[in-house]
């Protein structure tokens, strides 16, 4: 069952909804660990206190703010909790906005409101008035000692919650946006937006998979195996010279969007005559630490 991580409640105007949070979306990836390379030993990161030179336990850890050279204010819980605002345990809507007037530069994680049972028909009832008038709420949430501006939204049946980041928090690129008196031509907008609709789809988020991931598992069962993984095939890009003859040899060859096939793994010339043998004889044996490179 799922653990959520944030329990409290929703208001708009009188109304109030007891809610829980849930993570929408979490990121799926291989961990690769440090070791040392002599004895294959994992690497840990201790709690560490250089001036009594000791591993220190957690509950001897206190939270503090530099504020110069080693000199801080320090906190005890108590004192941050009395500095929660109302949003830790209430978050009001605001106000209500249209969903394309949000630029999604602003969102940051994912959550899925869900309600208690006290408050389901509340809940139902906010979610199809945010639906039949086609807008979304704008409110305050205080969670992992931050006060996050959040925007909720109708989706599946359900109302789903993004936090967001702050006007002050979106950095500024001076090269960016810059045309340097660059024109473009119309007949290139027109080639241009031909190859965009030959390109076209309708967007299903099933088709795309992290192809680096499937590789890198493939190379860890591939030495698993004592076997050798062909490398991945790279384009060689050429500088476009002429773009309109880009934009043409593009359209004419009109290539459907397709993902790369994960990278082939092929016995390595020592492996393949042991390809019979037994798993366990396959990897070398290390007098200290089984480990596999």
């Amino acid at each position: 069952m799922a653990t959520s991580v944030w329990k409290g409640h929703l208001t708009f105007g009188l109304v109030s909804i007891p809610i829980r949070l849930f993570s929408a979306a979490r990121s799926e990836r291989i961990s690769l660990n440090q070791l040392h390379a002599e004895c294959h030993t994992r690497i840990r990161m201790p709690l560490f206190c250089p001036t009594h030179n000791r591993i220190v336990e957690r509950s001897e850890i206190v939270k503090g703010y530099e504020y110069e050279k080693d000199q801080y204010v320090l906190f005890n819980e108590d004192e941050l909790d009395k500095i929660e605002p109302p949003s830790a345990r209430t978050m009001e809507i605001l106000e209500f906005v249209k969903l394309d007037e949000v630029d999604p530069l602003y969102f940051d994680a994912s959550y899925y409101v869900t309600p208690e049972d006290a408050g389901r028909k509340a809940y139902h009832l906010l979610l199809e008035a945010m639906k039949e008038s086609a807008h979304v709420a704008i409110a305050k949430l205080t969670m992992h000692q931050r006060e996050n501006i959040v925007i909720m939204r109708p989706h599946s049946g359900g109302l789903t919650l993004h936090t967001m980041f702050y006007s002050n928090e979106i950095r500024q690129v001076a090269e960016y946006g810059q045309t340097d008196g660059t024109e473009v031509k119309e007949q290139e907008k027109k080639l241009a937006r031909q190859l965009i609709e030959s390109l076209s789809a309708p967007f299903d988020a099933s088709k795309y998979h992290d192809e680096y991931q499937v590789s890198l598992r493939n190379l860890i069962e591939a030495k698993l195996k004592g076997q050798e993984v062909a490398a991945a095939p790279h384009p060689k890009l050429a500088p476009v010279i002429d773009l309109m003859d880009a934009l043409k040899k593009s359209l004419a060859e009109k290539p459907a969007p397709q993902m790369k096939p994960p990278v082939r793994v092929v016995p390595a010339p020592a492996a393949a005559a042991e390809a019979e043998a037994p798993a366990a004889s396959a990897t070398p044996k290390r007098p200290r630490r089984k480990s596999v490179g």
